[in-house]
């Protein structure tokens, strides 16, 4: 890997996840991203009731990522080789954290609307 590029990094994915999967798991996210930016130009604010539910669902996205991540790739707990494959276990769950915040907080936004102040 002397010279990494954007083609070389889907590649692997394409190859981990199969490319079904991984162009689904793309497109969701691109999804998602429109959807939260649409909801955070909607309301012209952050809703901080809505965020911290979305903070409380963290947990749950970063084990469901590691989990989903084990099952795609048919390993364990007892496949952890070294400092490096636990930095990427770490990565990982750290992503699937941000996640779920992202999608919890779009997914409350969509549903109850915007906040409204008390008038």
């Amino acid at each position: 890997m002397e010279n990494p590029s954007l083609g070389m990094f889907i590649a692997v994915f394409e190859e981990v996840f199969g490319k079904t999967l991984f162009w689904a798991m793309v497109a969701a996210a691109a999804i998602v991203t429109v959807l939260y930016l649409y909801v955070l130009i909607r309301d012209r604010s952050v809703s901080w009731r809505k965020f911290l539910l979305a903070q409380v669902s963290m947990p749950f996205g970063a084990v469901l990522a590691v989990v989903f991540l084990w099952n795609v790739t048919h390993s364990g707990f007892g496949d952890i080789g070294g400092p490096v494959d636990l930095l990427v276990l770490l990565g990982v769950a750290a992503i699937g954290a941000i996640g779920a915040a992202i999608l919890v907080y779009t997914i409350q936004s969509l549903i109850q609307g915007p906040d409204r102040p008390p008038q």
